[in-house]
């Protein structure tokens, strides 16, 4: 049986702390889908489409992830992708609580299991969010942005 994990959230945008998950959840993995949430009540930076243009650029090289849009429940996606797991990053005590809150919630609706992924070090401060404000104040953020694989840009640019 292939084992499916989906790594979520509207990544806005998507960061090297998420790259870094993305990379250390590769071997445990059979496929793992990037979903890119959409919320029709939040204000995104950027169009859920050029998110998901950006991060399926990113690997396009990788046949093991697929990304795909979102606007449902998170065990309705998994269950939509077969995937039996989600995959979390986990930056601080505060995100630690909040994952371990939806984790509950969504093993007891979905019957999923939540995986959590410590942030290595030197991604602990870096979200969507602080790329987000540095981003809109005119300043650089691309050593917080995925660099390009092989020659791929990476860059994030609304259609």
């Amino acid at each position: 049986m292939q084992r499916t994990g989906i790594f979520v959230g509207s990544f806005d945008p998507f960061t090297t702390g998420h790259h870094a998950i993305v990379r250390r959840a590769l071997p445990l993995f059979d496929r793992i889908v990037i979903g890119v949430g959409f919320n029709e009540r939040k204000k995104y930076m950027y169009s859920a489409q050029t998110r998901v243009k950006a991060i399926a650029r990113l690997y396009a090289d990788e046949p093991k992830v697929e990304v795909k849009e979102y606007s449902d429940l998170t065990v309705d996606f998994a269950r939509r992708e077969g995937a039996g797991f989600i995959i979390k990053g986990v930056r601080s005590i505060k995100d630690f609580e909040y994952e371990r809150e939806q984790a509950d919630i969504n093993r007891k609706i979905g019957g999923i299991e939540t995986i959590l992924l410590y942030a290595e070090p030197e991604y602990e401060s870096v979200s969507s969010s602080m790329v987000r404000e540095l981003i809109h104040f005119g300043k650089d953020a691309a050593e917080f942005l995925p660099a390009p694989e092989q020659g791929r840009k990476t860059e994030i640019k609304e259609p």
